[in-house]
């Protein structure tokens, strides 16, 4: 999840179709899985804050003695995000008139992430038909939290979510997922990224990789494979997915642009003019410091 919402009166929808196999050599068992995943997501009342819905379906093939085959809604998730920090929000970087070199040194500031809280209440449907052997049954219903943190290295964006998930029941869990994406082009995009579990009756590492294209400007379509490392259980997987985004209703807020102070239009006009006169100084001292090609 990243740190940024959709965007007030912006509603997105994220729908997903995934499969695998999970093979359990302790418990000897096995099971052959096929489900899809819905994500609705609308921003709301401002420009930082966002509601979401999950909602997983799963249709499995269960098999230790006996074949089994069950089917039913294994998540629903009910929560909302918003954005708590942004490092460059009403932050404008002056340029240095005199030295090319300062103007493309290294900036430090791009370490410093956006931070988001998220909150939400997990609702249990499936009744616990997908449980495995030695892990309790969940509670109806329970309660979790995330921090979100978002990193933009240039092409690069880095994210994190530290997760507190299914408190207080007994199965609650910390989690975390740490992803790094990055943008090969206006269309395509790639990412890796790896999840881990932290409860007292499940624990495990996924690491998955994928890719995404822009089709247009508000539909976008993703492919993706994931695997674990250990046998207890062994899980391989994969899936893919369309999100689409309608923003009509949207009129654009520039969070990251500072506020203009007061004034008159001669103050305004004249703020304007040496702002131009500064950019044409710069581009001159770049044309003339920068290596010859």
């Amino acid at each position: 999840m990243a740190a940024f919402s959709v965007g007030k009166t912006v509603f997105q929808t994220e729908f997903g179709v995934y499969g695998g196999k999970e093979k359990n050599d302790g418990q000897k068992y096995n099971a052959d899985f096929l489900g899809s995943d819905l994500n609705l997501r609308y921003g709301a009342f401002f420009e930082q804050l966002e509601f979401n819905v999950n909602l997983e379906y799963q249709y499995e093939k269960y098999t230790a003695v006996y074949n089994y085959y069950r089917n039913g809604i294994k998540k629903t998730t009910l929560g909302a995000k918003f954005l708590v920090y942004d490092p460059v929000r009403n932050y404008e970087e002056q340029p240095n008139l005199y030295s090319w070199k300062a103007n493309h040194k290294f900036n430090f500031r791009q370490f410093i992430p956006a931070v988001a809280i998220y909150g939400g209440i997990n609702i249990n449907l499936s009744h616990d038909i997908f449980s495995r052997p030695t892990i309790p049954k969940d509670s109806n219903y329970s309660l979790k939290g995330m921090l979100i943190t978002q990193n933009q290295f240039g092409k690069y964006t880095f994210l994190t979510n530290i997760i507190l998930d299914k408190f207080p029941s007994i199965n609650k869990s910390i989690d975390y997922v740490v992803t790094l994406t990055r943008g090969f082009n206006p269309r395509w995009s790639g990412f890796i990224e790896t999840q881990g579990f932290n409860s007292v009756y499940y624990k495990d590492n996924l690491l998955r990789g994928g890719a995404a294209y822009l089709v247009k400007q508000n539909v976008q379509v993703d492919l993706s494979l994931g695997k674990n490392f250990k046998s207890t259980p062994e899980l391989f997987f994969g899936g893919v997915g369309v999100s689409w985004r309608f923003d009509a209703n949207y009129n654009e807020v520039f969070l990251r642009i500072p506020k203009e102070e007061k004034g008159n239009d001669k103050d305004k006009k004249d703020k304007k003019d040496k702002k131009d006169k500064a950019k044409k100084r710069l581009d001159e001292v770049e044309g003339e410091k920068s290596p010859a090609k």
